[in-house]
């Protein structure tokens, strides 16, 4: 797949720098998430990188990672470059398994993170993810059990998207107030979108996907909100489906209580005995 080439850019200036800073750590680098998808938007997108070495990063070369970063982020602050450190190891295992380690956010190395250590993750590296160093993504050994991805998937529904629309429900909140305006919609609504694609159909989409997917799977009256909030992912060029944001707010609201629970439907059939 042909990447941007700010990606390939970022990338080059983050391997002299990690090399110089950690010299042998980072034996692969994958470009995953929205990159790897095919809907990169440089103004919009951030890269997910995911590198990996032999051995967990030990305390010298944690820091040798916070002054590489810290300099990948002063020379180019947008897009961010984030992503986690796991090794060959992990990537074998289940996600779970996986211990907590380096993850980058905006430039900040965190110390022990687990965030980006799921199901997700690894079937998008071994599915989609793109080779910038190392074996390629698609010959490596990475545990996909699609059973895994179901339970996840289905997880984030209850402990993540559930109280997030309740949270939205409430005007008077920070989520409820985002839903006035662009990010919010765009994040409930394709967001939800992209846990039902990967219940119905196993695999991983870009939020673009997850929209068209939406498009082609609900009602038509859904049709409105879903092409606002692609319509925002693309960069807002063209005029509001919706000349009163409230108005798109209860859509958007509607339309996650929907699929929510057609999600959940889903991953009845989806789910492994016993879970």
């Amino acid at each position: 797949m042909t990447v941007h080439p700010l990606v390939h850019e970022i990338a080059d200036a983050y391997l002299t720098l990690v090399d110089a800073a950690a010299p042998g750590l980072v034996e692969g680098l994958y470009v995953v998430g929205s990159t790897a998808l095919g809907d990169f938007h440089p103004a919009r997108s951030n890269i997910d990188f995911v590198a990996v070495s032999a051995d967990p990063v030990t305390a010298a070369q944690l820091a040798g990672l916070e002054r590489a970063h810290a300099r990948l982020a002063a020379r180019y602050p947008r897009p961010a470059f984030d992503g986690p450190y796991l090794t060959w190891h992990e990537l074998a295992g289940p996600p779970a398994q996986a211990a907590p380690g380096p993850q980058v956010f905006g430039g900040t190395v965190r110390h022990r993170v687990r965030i980006d250590r799921t199901p997700v993750l690894w079937h998008t590296l071994a599915r989609h993810g793109v080779t910038l160093c190392g074996p390629r993504a698609q010959e490596l050994m990475i545990d996909t059990g699609p059973g895994e991805l179901a339970v996840w998937t289905a997880g984030s529904l209850e402990e993540y998207w559930r109280p997030w629309r309740r949270r939205s429900a409430r005007l008077a909140s920070r989520p409820g107030l985002a839903l006035l305006n662009g990010a919010g919609p765009v994040h409930g609504v394709l967001g939800v979108s992209r846990a039902h694609y990967t219940l119905a159909t196993g695999r991983i989409a870009s939020k673009r996907g997850a929209g068209e997917y939406a498009r082609a799977v609900f009602d038509e009256r859904w049709h409105r909100i879903v092409d606002e909030c692609l319509r925002i992912r693309d960069g807002g060029r063209r005029r509001s489906l919706y000349p009163n944001p409230f108005t798109r707010r209860a859509d958007a609201l509607a339309f996650m209580d929907m699929a929510i629970e057609s999600a959940q439907r889903l991953s009845v059939g989806r789910l492994p005995l016993g879970e």
